[in-house]
């Protein structure tokens, strides 16, 4: 009985994702990117490409982690030569940067606007471009109907979108398929080395789209992501007043 059960809430879980857009790739179809256990938290132990990826900022220090974090990941998206396109309205990042991430920076189509309604509008025109590899998009605000748009586009597309909420602090519900708060963390050099070692962050998953939340510890070795340490007892994140979403 109890095993009739559990198949059939996996029937209506995946069922659930099929109607709010998420079509669920095979490993061998799709691949793994290279995040270790953070990708086993999702659906079918696979990071959705097609779907909106929300990144939640509260302070600078977040916008900066989560830059680099979204980097790492757009080394993975981008290995088959494909472009990303980056919008922004007050862009702070560095475009050589990149490259300590293994990204090309001439691969990366940058367009700075005036307003946030442009931004919004240029980020949904992308996502509909088949040939990109990612979108990265720098908003205050999006809303739950505007959020539904950017994921109709990707569902078309194929097209991974990385939506960087710079103000974390206003609660918003979207439709994304998973909602991430990148932490910097101090770095740990070679013994005996002077400088400072790869970067690291403290990684939280909030939301996961019929998957399940939690807490990482990444860091950036050179040329790849490496775990250093999974807290599954974090999925319940202490509550923060400042950081409670729909």
């Amino acid at each position: 009985m109890m095993e009739a059960k559990r198949d059939l809430i996996h029937k209506l879980q995946q069922d659930i994702l099929l109607w709010q857009g998420y079509k669920a790739a095979s490993n061998s179809a799709c691949g793994k990117i290279g995040l270790g256990t953070i990708e086993d938290v999702f659906p079918d132990g696979v990071f959705p490409k097609r779907a909106i990826h929300e990144f939640i900022t509260v302070i600078p220090e977040h916008a900066a982690a989560s830059d680099g974090f979204i980097a790492g990941l757009l080394a993975a998206l981008m290995q088959d030569g494909a472009a990303c396109v980056w919008v922004s309205t007050s862009r702070r990042l560095f475009p050589a940067a990149l490259s300590a991430f293994n990204v090309a920076p001439e691969r990366i189509i940058f367009i700075d606007v005036k307003t946030e309604r442009e931004a919004l509008w240029i980020t949904e025109e992308a996502l509909k471009c088949e040939g990109l590899a990612a979108v990265v998009a720098e908003l205050n605000e999006i809303s739950l109907v505007e959020s539904r748009r950017l994921q109709l586009a990707v569902e078309g597309s194929g097209v991974t979108g990385f939506i960087l909420r710079k103000d974390g602090r206003k609660t918003a519900s979207t439709v994304a398929a998973a909602r991430w708060q990148i932490s910097p963390m101090p770095s740990v050099t070679e013994e005996g080395l002077p400088g400072l070692g790869f970067p690291r962050w403290q990684v939280d998953l909030l939301k996961v789209r019929n998957g399940n939340p939690g807490s990482f510890i990444m860091e950036w070795a050179g040329d790849r992501f490496e775990e250093i340490e999974y807290n599954r007892k974090s999925t319940t994140l202490p509550e923060r007043e400042d950081l409670k979403f729909g």
